[in-house]
């Protein structure tokens, strides 16, 4: 992956640790490393940022002449266009959620098998994995989507609250919150809700049987249209 800001890379790290079949070669911060990198590795697909110090990602990617499969991670809308006339396989606008950085990779196994039925694949959204990874107390615990009813922040700590246990993993709510599916609900600052384990909510708050999880004012027009959906 390339890209010039750490956080960035993390993030994508990150992701693609949940993915058995993807692996981090090498992550750089410059396209100059990046062209370095490659002229002694073998790579299938590249996660490439576009606005970086001395060389774009866009210009970076013209230069190559036999180029990977390449995903673009971008805070600019602009260079979708010229972007996929460059046939990358995937446009990510930052911050990249979990779901979609999913269907990004959905893409690039779809395209592998194409060209190679032996080729491992994801062959639709159903095979996305069910589970979160988190480390606490140097274990890594599996943490089913289902099985959690909130998260709540402790500065740079999440708490994960199932019926079963409470897990404590250092990372940043903001953060954990891109690697949830889509029926997780952001309604306070601190807090994170399975949608499918609300029973009740108010202007106030949201219900989770017994639990009641309060809803921040700057979030109450989301979690009323989100809610509606579900």
């Amino acid at each position: 992956m390339i890209d010039d800001k750490p956080l960035a890379c993390a993030l994508i790290a990150n992701y693609v640790s949940k993915i058995p079949q993807l692996e981090v070669l090498a992550t750089c911060h410059n396209a100059l490393e990046a062209f370095e990198i490659l002229k002694v590795k073998h790579v299938d697909l590249l996660f490439l940022d576009i606005q970086m110090p001395t060389l774009t990602g866009i210009d970076f990617l013209k230069s190559l002449s036999n180029p990977p499969k390449v995903i673009l991670t971008t805070a600019y809308r602009e260079y979708a266009l010229e972007s996929y006339e460059l046939e990358v396989l995937d446009y990510l606008l930052k911050p990249i959620p979990f779901d979609r950085f999913f269907k990004a990779i959905d893409k690039y196994f779809k395209s592998v098998s194409t060209l190679n039925s032996q080729s491992s694949r994801i062959e639709s959204t159903e095979d996305i994995p069910n589970y979160l990874q988190v480390n606490m107390n140097k274990k890594h615990y599996r943490v089913l989507f289902n099985d959690i009813i909130y998260a709540e922040s402790l500065k740079d700590y999440v708490r994960i609250h199932t019926y079963e246990e409470t897990i404590t993993t250092k990372e940043k709510i903001s953060v954990f919150e891109n690697m949830l599916p889509p029926f997780f609900i952001r309604t306070h600052r601190s807090y994170i809700v399975n949608s499918k384990k609300i029973t009740a909510f108010t202007n106030q708050d949201v219900e989770l049987d017994d639990i009641e999880i309060p809803i921040g004012i700057s979030y109450k027009q989301r979690v009323f249209e989100l809610l509606k959906k579900t």
